[in-house]
Formats: structure tokens, C-alpha cells, sequence
């Protein structure tokens, strides 16, 4: 960093020294004469506009990774009750328990925490409930199929909390502020000021645009959070099918858990 900071700043002075020597025997027109600031204006412009495409794409990428993290592990989560059927009595009883459970803790607690880029220690509870239903299980034909998907399902819990996480780093989105707020002031010094009422509906609209975009952007980059989030659709699917797979085979077997995914038992 300090380099670019190094030849950026020689470049500066390179190019002062450049208009102040070289110009006068390289250009014969007079010293008064050159670009005007509306000339500036536009490079600093199409810059802003980069700037802020390049930032909304990876921002819409860590939304796009949260979502698919969040459909995988419901997914996994599914696949586990499923392939549970093939256990043992006990063991599948937990299990089942514990996915209807653990889903409610996802859904009811750390999706709530995950809007501020944080998780639940919630349904860790029931990660740890999994893996103590699989070690009575080891030596049956289904261990190895639980693990994996357990892992599975592991995975894509970490990766949910990752995206969680702003993507784009704050100093990055206060630069980007600084730079539409320049970009505004120099096209505002550029217009006329008299019949500028075309000029002015026209800047009013290109800052409404810019703003809109680095409002998007911020919304984006927090994917659990905001207008633009991510539903627990999936999870609170895989919980209704858990339920309803738990109910069927132990009618009469109370959850150990309440709506929210504690334990009560």
C-alpha cells in the first residue's frame, strides 16, 4: 500500500513538473488555455460509475454464495432425517429430534444474530447432539452415510456465517461515499447558473441513481439483513418436514426442545 501511495504521489508531482517545464515547448498555445474543469469531469464520472459496479457485483456474489448456503444446509439437513431411517430405533429417534430442533434454532435465534454478522451458539447444541447419536452407531452400515452429510450440513452452516459477514470492508464503502459526493460537487460547479433547469433535473437524477446504487450495495453486502434478505424459507421447510417425520414415527415421544430450539429436557 505504501508503494501505490509512493508512486502515485511522484506521479502528482511529475505531472505538476510536466505542466510547469515541459509545456511551454511541447504546446504553443497560450499558458491560460487547457482543459476545463467540465473537461475532468466526465473521467471522474465514468470512475464513480466503475467504482460502484465493481462493488455492487461482489457484493450480489456474497448475497448469491449466503442464499445457496442456506438452501444446501436445509437440503443436508433433510438428507440426515431421511437417512436416518435406516438406524437404529434409538439412534433415529435423536436424530429426527435433534434436526427438528436444530432448525428451530437457526431459524428463530441465529438467523435473528446473523443480521448484525454474527451467529448462535443455539444450534451448536444439536451439532453436538448428531455427532453423540453417531458414535453409538459406529460399526452400522448408515455411519459413514451420517457423517458425510453431517459434514455436509456443517459446511454449509460455516459458509452461511461467512457471507453473513459484510463482504466489503467499511473504509471501502466510505471511500466510495466520498468519491459520489466529489462526483456530485464537480458536476454541480460545472453547470450554468441561469436556464440550468434541464441541467439541474438531470443532476438530481444522476445523483438519485449513484445514491440508489451505494444504498443497494450496502443492503446487498448485509444478506440477512435490510430490505434485500435472505428468508429462512428453506430451513423453516426442513423443519415442518422434520416434524412431521418425527411425529409419525414417535407419536409419542416429546421434543426435547421448545419452538425455539432450547432444550427442555
Amino acid at each position: 500500500m505504501v508503494l501505490v501511495i509512493v508512486v502515485a504521489a511522484l506521479a502528482l508531482l511529475a505531472g505538476l513538473a510536466a505542466n510547469r517545464f515541459l509545456r511551454p515547448r511541447l504546446i504553443t498555445a497560450d499558458d491560460s488555455e487547457g482543459m476545463a474543469v467540465k473537461d475532468l469531469v466526465g473521467p471522474l464520472l465514468t470512475l464513480t460509475v466503475l467504482l460502484l459496479a465493481f462493488v455492487l457485483v461482489t457484493a450480489s456474489s456474497s448475497y448469491g454464495k449466503a442464499e445457496v448456503a442456506s438452501r444446501a444446509e436445509a437440503r443436508a439437513l433433510d438428507q440426515l432425517v431421511e437417512a436416518s431411517e435406516y438406524g437404529p430405533t434409538a439412534q433415529r429417534a435423536r436424530i429426527q429430534a435433534g434436526a427438528v430442533c436444530y432448525a428451530r434454532a437457526v431459524r428463530h435465534q441465529e438467523w435473528v444474530t446473523m443480521a448484525d454478522g454474527s451467529g448462535s451458539a443455539a444450534p451448536s447444541v444439536w451439532s453436538t447432539d448428531f455427532r453423540q447419536a453417531f458414535s453409538a452407531m459406529k460399526g452400522d452400515a448408515v455411519f459413514g452415510m451420517l457423517v458425510a452429510i453431517d459434514n455436509n450440513r456443517s459446511n454449509e452452516r460455516e459458509e452461511r456465517l461467512t457471507q453473513a459477514t459484510a463482504s466489503i470492508p467499511g473504509t471501502i464503502f466510505w471511500f466510495l461515499l466520498a468519491t459520489l459526493t466529489i462526483t456530485v460537487v464537480a458536476l454541480g460547479v460545472c453547470l450554468p447558473r441561469r436556464n440550468n433547469r434541464g441541467q439541474l433535473i438531470t443532476l438530481t437524477i444522476i445523483t438519485a441513481l449513484l445514491t440508489t446504487t451505494l444504498v443497494i450495495i450496502r443492503d446487498v453486502d448485509r444478506p440477512f439483513g435490510g430490505i434485500i434478505n435472505v428468508s429462512p424459507t428453506a430451513i423453516t421447510e426442513a423443519e415442518r418436514q422434520a416434524t412431521r417425520d418425527f411425529l409419525a414415527n414417535h407419536p409419542t415421544t416429546e421434543l426435547p426442545c421448545d419452538v425455539r430450539g432450547d432444550r427442555t429436557a
